[in-house]
């Protein structure tokens, strides 16, 4: 399979998809500096079930109309929405996209911002859970 025409296709499918997106502990690492605003694309229910610190609540439907007197023309953007399993947060990217914005969405979501034991917010306040073994590098 190596040195067959499509690996040249690959890498640039591969590198490509590379600039629109970012981990959870890209963004866990970057979110005090600031740099980028990052959105909670979930429905009224989900944000208020609990949602990362800092985030601003802009559902996917409602960024069209919103966004651009909520966040500044030309800020950067990182979306994201419940995790893996859903492709709210590629909606949400993609309106984002299309208003001007540069944006990445955060892979993983807000499932796996929990599962490494990263803190959420709800209406109780802000707590960490412990983190999942499987999907962080901590040990003991």
């Amino acid at each position: 399979m190596a040195g067959e025409a499509g690996d040249n296709d690959a890498a640039a499918y591969f590198r490509a998809k590379l600039r629109f997106e970012i981990d959870v502990m890209d963004v866990a690492e970057n979110l005090t500096a600031g740099g980028f605003v990052l959105v909670d694309t979930r429905r009224r229910a989900s944000w208020e079930h609990g949602h990362i610190p800092g985030a601003v609540h802009l559902p996917t439907a409602d960024i069209p109309s919103r966004a651009p007197g909520l966040i500044p023309a030309g800020a950067n953007v990182v979306v994201y929405s419940w995790g893996p399993g859903c492709n709210g947060s590629t909606f949400a990217a993609l309106a984002f996209a299309e208003l001007g914005y540069p944006v990445k969405e955060m892979i993983g979501g807000i499932e796996y911002w929990a599962r490494n034991g990263l803190p959420v917010e709800t209406t109780s306040g802000v707590n960490a859970g412990k983190p999942d073994r499987l999907v962080t590098a901590h040990t003991g």
